[in-house]
């Protein structure tokens, strides 16, 4: 059997796989029905002297993880901010690991750096971000967080004289981070990642409404004194969806001399949407901006997105050279602005996922996931023995069934017709609501309404 003849009959197993899932996402459990004892038990069959066929390979493969699939590609899946994956992108990222293109340099794969180089445009024109920004697509929010916060330790330390790529932290001036205390604890540990430390930071009070407090806020600024200071703001929390409040809270910031990013994993994607736009108006007055294609964007995992204001402290943050790589200065290089080397070529399954929906796609799908978590958060309480405890904002909201929240979540996974999270917010525990699928319907949010009520019974 020829190489190629084996690749092919491998694809072909995976393909008859993900078609399997596919079209039976709408019957099958959300969540996974097996322990993670029974999926040890049947991976661990022992390495082996010889090897195996490659599709005999895929179909044991298939079988083995049976029943320990989420069904987070479906519509019904609401535990977490994870998107499903639209059809374009899908295949895109097939291909990607097809063609297996090296994208941190565009010797390795022009057309990897050229999609990316376009796909990056496009990202900071639909979201309304500046057109001269520089941006890379990482492997989630964490290391955009993390590529964003390197540019503002640059910016902020050489400013005063300081060469932290060079000289590291020790004795210089030490960072103030100032945050939103409902923040994404990713923002915390790329405080710890960047050898800021989380000791550097300050959270600031937020109301009942999630946003920052302005006297808090004030106060914040001032006991910072004369410290460069890095101000994180939400877009939006992922308990209640909250947005801070931009326009007031930028320009304070700025005139304190603090650079501002902002947190907007999945939030910032209401740029795109004429209705929802207001609720992030002058978030694009920051410094940074982290956000995921993988969210809202529904792009496979895993694709990260970090946009930079100020492209020179970016570059000085993130680039390398050495001999061996070719460069002509005239290609954008990923490599001079993302913290991985050898890296995916993300860029394919975005650039899909854009020119499939287009603008009007991207902002539909927002409203459409705004107006379906509205829908299942208000139907479930208005349910007997429920509460609404946050939101709904934006894609997001909070539902209490008061001592019983964990033990009413069990039941409604283990029916198998939807599936939530838990959550602690203000001392209650809750249970999350989060839509962000392109695949959900009217139908699906009936559905879970329906489990929910079984549930309570």
């Amino acid at each position: 059997m020829t190489d190629q003849t084996m690749t092919i009959r491998a694809l072909d197993a995976a393909a008859t796989a993900a078609e399997a899932y596919i079209t039976g996402l709408d019957a099958a459990p959300v969540a996974a029905t097996v322990s993670l004892a029974d999926l040890r038990a049947r991976l661990d069959i022992g390495l082996g002297d010889t090897g195996t066929a490659a599709d005999e390979v895929i179909t044991d493969l298939v079988a083995a993880v049976e029943g320990g699939i989420t069904g987070s590609a479906g519509g019904r899946f609401f535990a977490w901010v994870i998107g499903g994956t639209l059809p374009s992108a899908l295949a895109a990222d097939w291909l990607a690991a097809t063609w297996d293109q090296n994208a941190g340099l565009t010797a390795c794969s022009p057309a990897a750096s050229a999609v990316e180089e376009i796909a990056g445009k496009w990202l900071k024109d639909l979201l309304g971000l500046p057109a001269v920004a520089s941006f890379a697509l990482t492997s989630g929010c964490q290391m955009a967080h993390a590529t964003c916060l390197a540019a503002a330790r640059h910016r902020l330390l050489a400013d005063r004289g300081w060469d932290v790529e060079a000289d590291g932290l020790a004795g210089g001036p030490p960072i103030m981070v100032i945050a939103n205390d409902q923040r994404h604890l990713s923002i915390d540990r790329a405080l710890r990642l960047l050898g800021i430390g989380t000791k550097a930071l300050l959270p600031v009070a937020t109301g009942d409404d999630g946003r920052i407090l302005l006297t808090a806020f004030d106060a914040a600024l001032a006991a910072a004194g004369d410290r460069p200071v890095i101000v994180a703001l939400n877009a939006a929390d992922l308990n209640i969806g909250s947005c801070d409040d931009f326009a007031t809270l930028i320009p304070r910031a700025k005139a304190a001399g603090a650079w501002v990013h902002i947190d907007g994993a999945f939030g910032l994607w209401a740029k795109a949407s004429p209705r929802h736009r207001a609720v992030v108006d002058g978030v694009e007055r920051a410094d940074s901006w982290a956000t995921d294609a993988h969210k809202w964007l529904n792009t496979p995992y895993d694709c990260g997105i970090a946009v930079v204001a100020d492209a020179a402290a970016h570059r000085a943050a993130m680039t390398v050279s050495a001999s061996y790589m070719p460069v002509d200065g005239y290609a954008r290089e990923a490599v001079d602005w993302n913290p991985e080397w050898s890296r995916r070529a993300r860029g394919f399954a975005v650039y899909a996922a854009m020119r499939e929906l287009g603008r009007d796609g991207i902002a539909a799908l927002v409203d459409r996931c705004c107006a379906h978590a509205a829908t299942l958060a208000h139907g479930i309480a208005a349910l007997p023995g429920t509460r609404l405890i946050g939101g709904p904002g934006l894609n997001q909201a909070l539902i209490s069934f008061g001592d019983a929240t964990d033990a009413v979540i069990a039941r409604i996974n283990a029916s198998g017709e939807a599936m939530f999270g838990a959550t602690t917010w203000r001392g209650q525990r809750a249970m999350r609501v989060c839509v962000i699928n392109w695949r959900t319907t009217d139908a699906d949010i009936a559905r879970a309404i329906a489990a929910v009520a079984a549930a309570l019974d």
